[in-house]
């Protein structure tokens, strides 16, 4: 497939990037022409288009010791993307501690060590873009995803943060809000046959309306945004928050 986007020579960091979207953004910056490094705990796949990194991103020391390594040998970083994230689902009240600080380590505690490890990287150079891939559960409450939800709240509100800080510096930040995506997280939720199609027509009894377009997306929706976003044709987006989810929250 020809590639509308040209990241040649660009050094790319993707977390996440062992599966699902983290793995098919990571990929398509690669095929893009960029020298990708894809973090992630575990790779399923033992051929990569880029090259890996095993990293446990809610582990703050090794997160800074390991953007210190690479950036003592590559001098720069144009693309960051945090794509890591976990998904933990159920009542409130029966989730652990262990669970809430978990999601909030991975998810919004991972983003906040690596900005803390690159923020002086992007301010010496001028420029460069930040892409944080949080969820359209941020923008509508949604039972049994609170946990999950309250994280990528914060991982929103923190990368808005360091993009208003980063602004002077020529330094673009985004966000991307998936919906529901057909991937291994996904699947996860779903323990009979005829679920797939309920996450299309809606779950009443949490709370979830259905997706207008009649479909899941798949990682290359979202992949093939944030390329856009991290591309020369979005020169002037920053500090937006783009819902991917084919309507389901209807534009909240």
């Amino acid at each position: 497939m020809q590639l509308p986007f040209n990241f040649k020579d660009k050094q790319v960091w993707v977390t996440g990037a062992g599966r699902g979207i983290g793995y098919q953004t990571a990929c398509l910056f690669s095929q893009a022409g960029a020298n990708v490094i894809g973090f992630d705990i575990a790779f399923t796949k033992t051929r990569l288009p880029f090259t890996r990194c095993l990293l446990d991103i809610s582990d703050h020391d090794a997160v800074l010791n390991c953007c210190h390594e690479y950036l003592s040998k590559q001098k720069q970083l144009d693309i960051l993307i945090n794509g890591a994230g976990i998904l933990k689902n159920g009542l409130t009240e029966e989730f652990t501690w262990q669970d809430w600080q978990q999601c909030i380590n991975v998810n919004v505690g991972g983003a906040f060590s690596l900005f803390k490890a690159v923020i002086p990287q992007f301010k010496q150079q001028r420029h460069g873009v930040i892409i944080s891939i949080a969820s359209n559960a941020v923008h509508v409450a949604r039972a049994e995803m609170s946990i999950y939800a309250a994280s990528k709240a914060a991982l929103r509100s923190l990368s808005l943060s360091v993009g208003l800080e980063l602004a002077a510096f020529n330094v673009r930040c985004n966000i991307v809000s998936p919906g529901s995506t057909d991937t291994q997280m996904l699947h996860h939720l779903w323990q009979h046959p005829e679920d797939k199609q309920r996450t299309i027509d809606g779950l009443p009894e949490k709370f979830k309306l259905g997706i207008p377009l009649q479909k899941l997306a798949v990682p290359e929706d979202i992949s093939h945004a944030i390329a856009f976003l991290a591309s020369d044709y979005a020169g002037h987006i920053t500090l937006q928050d783009i819902v991917i989810d084919g309507g389901a929250t209807l534009g909240s």
